[in-house]
């Protein structure tokens, strides 16, 4: 291992993360209500420019009044290219600030952004005395913040995840799309051909290599990478197959951006019973071999080691926070 320690950011269940617009009111109760783990009140491009004002203090209003249980609370703030942001941060918090436990930043481009983020929290816990520290969740939503994704990533201690915004990045890119999150017939390979046999044709991940740098990038710096949108929410099968893909590239949660994604992302993101018991048992093993002097030990017929452990320690951690509740 390197000399170098990874801080890890605050363990948080994050398996879904539910999108709300805060100029609806009239979800908020029902999201409250949700299995989703973390809920993010939007001001940015779920609100009408005309509504922002208003959509700022119904969220101030809601994070007050109404019980959120144990979910992990987040606004999403709009970008630091327009005039709305500032206000965002001021007005919400400043009035409900100690009810937040993240702001959520769009179209991060340059750990710069991070710095005037984290710059206006500072100054407003400060001059309100909150004693809680709001994290950031940061979305990689642009070219530039893709090529600045490490950099973004260890811009601040209160960095806290990753998020892949796959439409605006698809639209920053010029990537050819058919659908927010969804692959495209066009992007797979095409078998050599063999005499006069038909040719097979395999359709590829258009999202590997993003979601795999920015896992990459999360998972260096301590933070929790969370796959993005996905935006045909009457198609179970589609979302859920994209959020496996994420869940096995190293993400550990998925957006939800309709209610009926959010039991798909937990059963993705929860291990199953069998994956669980066997960390526990190459857990057990391991500590036996270890009092041995082993370093490693076969179990099951395959060999488990020091990485094994760190696996298992992970799977086991994430089945404790999510009996926790």
């Amino acid at each position: 291992m390197s000399f170098k320690t990874i801080t890890p950011a605050p363990a948080r269940l994050n398996r879904c993360e539910l999108a709300v617009p805060g100029s609806s009111v009239k979800l908020f109760e029902k999201a409250a209500k949700s299995a989703a783990d973390v809920i993010f009140l939007d001001l940015e491009d779920a609100v009408a420019p005309d509504d922002k004002p208003q959509a700022r203090k119904n969220i101030v209003q809601a994070l007050h009044d109404i019980d959120w249980g144990a979910k992990t609370m987040s606004v999403r703030i709009n970008g630091l290219d327009t005039h709305y942001m500032y206000r965002d941060v001021v007005e919400v918090i400043e009035d409900a600030g100690d009810k937040l436990d993240l702001v959520m930043v769009p179209k991060v481009g340059t750990a710069a952004d991070i710095y005037a983020v984290d710059m206006l929290l500072t100054q407003i816990e400060t001059a309100k005395g909150f004693k809680k520290r709001i994290g950031i969740e940061a979305i990689i939503e642009t070219a530039l913040g893709m090529q600045n994704i490490h950099e973004i990533a260890a811009a601040s201690p209160r960095m806290e995840s990753l998020h892949f915004g796959v439409a605006d990045y698809a639209a920053s890119t010029r990537a050819r799309t058919t659908s927010i999150g969804g692959p495209n017939p066009l992007y797979g390979v095409l078998t050599d051909k063999d005499g006069d046999k038909p040719r097979d044709y395999f359709w590829g991940d258009m999202w590997h290599y993003a979601i795999s740098r920015m896992v990459v990038a999360a998972r260096a710096n301590g933070l929790r990478p969370i796959d993005g949108p996905f935006g045909d929410f009457s198609d179970n099968e589609g979302y859920t197959a994209q959020a496996n893909r994420a869940a096995i590239l190293g993400c550990e949660g998925k957006w939800a951006i309709h209610p009926a994604q959010i039991p798909l992302a937990n059963t993705v993101y929860t291990p199953p019973e069998s994956e669980v018991t066997k960390a526990r048992r190459i857990l057990e093993a391991m500590k036996e071999a270890q009092a041995k002097g082993q370093g490693a030990v076969a179990l099951d017929g395959k060999l488990i080691d020091i990485a094994s452990i760190r696996q298992a320690e992970g799977i086991v951690k994430q089945a404790e926070l999510i009996a926790r509740g």
